[in-house]
C-alpha cells in the first residue's frame, strides 16, 4: 500500500480503472473436482487470479510429533508460482507464504470438524498460478470448496473477499493497481450461516465509517461468493451421479 501515484484509480463518476463500479466484484469462476489424484480439488478464477487447490486426507499425520490425540490438524501450503506475477518471483517459500498458509489453516479449522479425526492430518495445497491482488481470499475460497469436494465434514463453507480504499473511495475486491497504489486493503472471510468472521486483516488506513461501509459491501459479496461455491459443488455431485447412473445401466 503506497498510496502515492499519479494514476487515477477511481474517476469522478466512481468508475474504477478496470471499468467496475466501487461496489462491484470481479468476475468469478469456480469449478470443483478438477484433479483426479487428489481427494478433493478446486479451480478458481477471480478477475485475473487463477488458483488451483488440492486436498489430501484425512490421513495419518507425519511427522508423528505433530499429531494431536484429540483432533486432526490442517496443514496448509500456500504457494505463488514464480510465473504468477509479471516481475518474476523467487521460487520457494517466503515469509509471506508462510504467514498466509497459517492464516488459511486457522480459518479452515473453524469449520472443519477436526475432532472427528484424532491424530490425522488434512493437507491443503494452494497454488497461485496467476496473481492479481486478493490471492489469500481466492486461495481460502478455493480451499473450502476442495475440502467439501473431498467429503470432509464441515460446519459450513468459507467465502472470502476484500474491501478497501482507493482515491478516497471505498471499493470492493481490489485489483492489483488498487492494492499497490490504494490507501487500504481489508481481506475478510466469513462463515455465512452465522456471519462469524474467521479472517480479517487491514493494511492501510480507513476511518471507522469507511471501514463499516467496506465491510457491509464485503459481507454482501461474500454471501454471493458462497452461492457460487455451493453451485460448483452441486454441479460436481450431479456429474458424479450421472456417471454412476450410466455405469449402473
Amino acid at each position: 500500500m503506497s498510496g502515492h501515484t499519479d494514476m487515477t484509480l477511481v474517476n469522478d463518476e466512481g468508475i474504477r480503472i478496470d471499468g467496475r463500479r466501487c461496489d462491484e466484484k470481479r468476475p468469478i469462476k469456480i469449478e470443483a473436482g478438477v484433479l483426479k489424484n487428489a481427494d478433493g480439488s478446486c479451480y478458481l478464477e477471480i478477475g485475473k487470479n487463477k488458483v488451483l487447490c488440492a486436498v489430501y486426507g484425512p490421513r495419518e499425520c507425519r511427522p508423528r510429533h505433530l499429531q494431536d490425540p484429540t483432533k486432526a490438524i490442517i496443514q496448509c501450503k500456500y504457494n505463488m508460482e514464480t510465473y504468477s506475477v509479471s516481475d518474476r518471483k523467487r521460487p520457494g517459500t517466503d515469509r509471506r507464504s508462510v504467514e498466509i498458509s497459517k492464516l488459511i489453516s486457522e480459518a479452515l479449522s473453524n469449520v472443519v470438524q477436526v475432532e472427528l479425526f484424532p491424530r490425522a492430518s488434512i493437507d491443503v495445497y494452494i497454488e497461485i498460478l496467476q496473481a492479481n491482488a486478493g490471492t489469500r481470499c481466492a486461495g481460502l475460497t478455493a480451499a473450502s470448496v476442495a475440502l467439501a469436494d473431498a467429503g470432509i465434514p464441515m460446519r459450513d463453507l468459507i467465502p472470502a473477499i476484500a474491501c478497501g480504499k482507493a482515491d478516497n473511495h471505498v471499493v470492493l475486491d481490489l485489483n492489483k493497481e488498487e492494492d499497490n497504489f490504494g490507501q487500504a486493503d481489508v481481506p475478510l472471510a466469513i462463515v455465512p450461516s452465522t456471519d462469524e468472521i474467521v479472517l480479517l486483516q487491514m493494511d492501510g488506513n480507513m476511518t471507522r465509517e469507511e471501514l463499516d461501509h467496506g465491510l457491509d459491501m464485503a459481507f454482501g459479496a461474500a454471501h454471493e461468493v458462497y452461492d457460487m461455491q455451493k453451485a460448483a459443488l452441486k454441479k460436481r455431485y450431479s456429474e458424479i451421479e450421472k456417471k454412476e447412473g450410466a455405469t449402473d445401466e
